[in-house]
């Protein structure tokens, strides 16, 4: 299944990037960035979430292996953020690969224009073939409240909002077990769950490294994120060189199983799970467009109704009041006012900017 992916997340843990000495492991991340080279060259977007920040800003000020204050976490990852991603810039652009750098707080995934400017983000860095956007949790900015506090969640907070098809975790242990291998040699191995059920659940223990925040539960927390947007994930072991190749090449792993796809998943969310703000009367050309499959341009909008934001749901008419679907769309009540019935050329001149060339996406929206 890994091999018929298109948009995978990566996740990467502390544990992984840091060595026992607390320095970097640059032979690893030099055989990742290479997998990743040989996914982009498979026509592949990749996006990876990373961990480190804290662990590597602890020299630096002098914390040693300790606990951390929160204030102490985000000063630490105020000073290893800046290494962390220098490590990302200099391996990936080892194989002719740049980074882009996202951070992201749990508030992000929450607030909607938020939402809406990071998964557009992500979309325009995957349309470039060289480009890899590699993200962490914005330690250094977010409070207890607002932090997703492993990056488990944090990749699968991305992959839904990137509508990925594929969420690798990798980890010290080669995937789920009905108890921690480490310590019951009674454990038993489970290859596939497709329902993350309560005895699920119940597997899942505690973090196992030193070094990250991550344990088994986490990863629960994340595929349970994940296969709820459609998005299969795989929990992997990451320790030995190479790992998405051993991966591709069928080595061990978990694999939980969405039951629909990214898309499908996004329009039953649409359809159901989101209170509309206004409404957007559309022509009969417009009308028979969308029953064709295509986006909602403003030339085909007679008239706008109710108080609504960029990213809102709106329900869609037709002039004679008819229901024919409904959406998120890409501009507020008062820009939509201005742009409809004109052509997507003319947004920019009469707005002053341009956000998008339709009102509401074709993949943004849900007809009767």
């Amino acid at each position: 299944m890994f091999k018929d992916a298109k948009r995978i997340v990566i996740k990467v843990g502390s544990s992984l990037i840091i060595g026992d000495s607390n320095a970097a492991r640059k032979d690893w991340l030099a055989s990742l960035a290479s997998d990743i080279a040989q996914l982009k060259k498979q026509n592949k977007e990749v996006i990876v979430v990373t961990s480190g920040a804290v662990a590597l800003g602890r020299s630096p000020l002098g914390y040693g292996a300790r606990a951390l204050e929160l204030e102490e976490k985000q000063a630490a990852a105020a000073c290893g953020q800046i290494t962390l991603f220098s490590l990302w810039a200099e391996t990936l652009g080892a194989v002719s690969l740049s980074p882009a750098q996202i951070l992201l707080t749990a508030d992000d995934s929450i607030h909607r224009r938020r939402y809406l400017n990071a998964r557009n983000t992500l979309d325009t860095l995957l349309e470039n073939a060289r480009v890899v956007p590699v993200i962490n949790e914005n330690d250094t900015v977010a409070t207890a409240e607002l932090r997703f506090g492993d990056n488990d969640r944090l990749a699968a907070r991305v992959a839904q909002m990137a509508g990925a098809d594929m969420l690798v975790l990798f980890s010290d242990i080669d995937g789920l077990y009905t108890a921690d291998p480490r310590t019951n040699k009674d454990a038993t191995f489970i290859a596939e769950v497709t329902e993350i059920s309560d005895d699920i659940e119940a597997m899942a223990g505690g973090a196992g490294s030193s070094v990250g925040t991550g344990g088994m539960a986490t990863k629960i927390a994340a595929a349970k994120i994940a296969t709820a947007a459609g998005c299969h994930m795989v929990i992997a072991r990451g320790t030995e060189n190479n790992p998405l190749k051993a991966l591709a090449d069928g080595g061990k792993h978990t694999l939980f199983i969405a039951k629909e796809s990214p898309l499908s998943a996004r329009k039953h969310w649409i359809a159901g799970g989101l209170h509309p703000s206004g409404i957007v009367y559309v022509d009969g050309g417009a009308a028979t467009a969308l029953k064709g499959g295509k986006s909602l341009l403003p030339a085909g909008v007679k008239a706008v109704e109710g108080c609504f934001d960029l990213g809102d749901a709106v329900l869609i008419k037709t002039e004679s009041d008819k229901l024919i679907g409904k959406g998120l769309i890409a501009y507020s009540a008062d820009d939509a006012a201005r742009i409809i019935g004109k052509k997507s050329s003319e947004i920019e001149q009469i707005l002053g900017f341009k956000r998008r060339d339709v009102l509401i996406h074709r993949d943004d929206m849900v007809l009767e």
